[in-house]
């Protein structure tokens, strides 16, 4: 077959591999789009995720010692309710024994009294208290153990308006503490709340990076596949081309001999770069 039965043959099937491989170069183009598309998505939210893990290590710090905090205030709690509760029985130990005692808001000193009545014992067996006397002696020594007695009872209410102070104080310390493991109870749930909320957060940003990692995968191959077809394509053009030239009487100048060239490295697999893969589709 000469030049021009060939070409015949040759010339509309160039055409539509040119077609084909235009076709190839496109789709290998935006699938590689593609792939910067999804890599950057990957990137952006595998940085958001690194952040978003460090503030969830620091929530964990706060939570724990959170947690310590609520464990020894827990603590200082209960050291304050068994007092209270050591106070309330020795209260109601102490009103069980003394019974009720009237409501006496003073009395005299029990030290001068017993002072007194001893003076008045010995002044009587002095015989300072003799005939007529004698009466007052005793009845000032009744006098004086009547106010006595009295001032025993004010000092047994004593003991039991101390302890009810103690109480008082008891309670409000051990409210006090109380509330203290409240606060600090609360402080510790939001920062584990907070930090389940940033655990949950990133995985569900990893989650989409593995996503996009998926599809940086599939689009790379979809583009390496459409790559390989528009090869095959520019090497049936070129091959065409170079029988065609075969066939040309005047085919040995230079520069297709240069086309030559680059079409034998490429059916023979070498890579070309961008430049000589322009060269081959220019010609």
């Amino acid at each position: 077959m000469n030049y021009a039965e060939v070409g015949k043959i040759f010339t509309p099937l160039c055409d539509n591999i040119k077609i084909e491989l235009n076709i190839n170069k496109e789709q290998r183009d935006e699938w590689n789009n593609r792939v910067r598309k999804h890599l950057d998505m990957r990137n952006e939210v595998n940085v958001q995720v690194k952040e978003l893990i460090t503030e969830v290590q620091k929530q964990k710090i706060l939570r724990d010692a959170a947690n310590i905090k609520v464990k020894e205030l827990k603590e200082s709690r209960f050291v304050k309710s068994e007092k209270l509760k050591t106070i309330r029985m020795q209260l109601r130990e102490l009103i069980e024994i003394e019974g009720d005692q009237p409501d006496i808001k003073s009395g005299p000193d029990p030290r001068k009294l017993k002072s007194e009545m001893e003076k008045l014992e010995m002044s009587y067996e002095r015989g300072a208290f003799s005939g007529k006397k004698e009466k007052e002696f005793y009845s000032r020594m009744k006098e004086l153990s009547k106010l006595l007695k009295i001032s025993k009872s004010q000092s047994r209410e004593d003991g039991v308006g101390s302890l009810k102070r103690q109480q008082r104080e008891a309670k409000f310390a051990q409210a006090s503490a109380h509330d203290e493991v409240v606060v600090a109870v609360k402080d510790a749930q939001e920062a584990h709340d907070l930090m389940m909320e940033l655990s949950e957060e990133v995985d569900r940003l990893r989650a989409i990076a593995n996503k996009s990692q998926m599809e940086v995968t599939i689009s790379k191959r979809e583009a390496d596949i459409m790559h390989n077809r528009y090869v095959v394509s520019l090497r049936c053009i070129h091959s065409m081309q170079d029988i065609l030239n075969q066939l040309k009487s005047d085919s040995g100048d230079e520069d297709r001999v240069g086309i030559s060239d680059l079409m034998t490295r490429l059916m023979s697999g070498d890579t070309l770069s961008t430049d000589e893969l322009m060269s081959l589709q220019r010609n």
